[in-house]
């Protein structure tokens, strides 16, 4: 655990929370406003999430030569995340404007 300094190890931690809190916000916030459509932004955040969870994988086993491959998985999954978060904004301007 000494590939990362506490106060980077904070910041780590507490942007996979956030992010985890954030899904769970967007979900609520589709159901509490009947805008179903919004759940795909909180399925297009998992990718992302879980990118994250991968890179604190690693650095958690000091960054071991062993786990490079969750260096790719993470590397992938940040295009994947990207790419689903970008069609999830799609999706919700396209329902949005749909249901205007």
């Amino acid at each position: 655990m000494n590939a990362l300094s506490i106060p980077t190890w904070m910041v780590h931690v507490s942007s996979v929370i956030e992010w985890t809190v954030a899904i769970l916000f967007v979900w609520t916030y589709a159901e509490v406003s009947q805008k179903l459509y919004w759940r795909s932004l909180s399925w297009g955040m998992l990718p992302a999430l879980v990118s994250a969870m991968c890179a604190c994988t690693w650095h958690l086993f000091d960054n071991a030569p062993s786990l490079d491959w969750l260096v790719t998985l993470q590397a992938s999954l940040t295009v994947v995340g990207n790419c689903t978060l970008c069609f999830a904004g799609w999706w919700i301007f396209r329902s949005s404007s749909a249901s205007s």
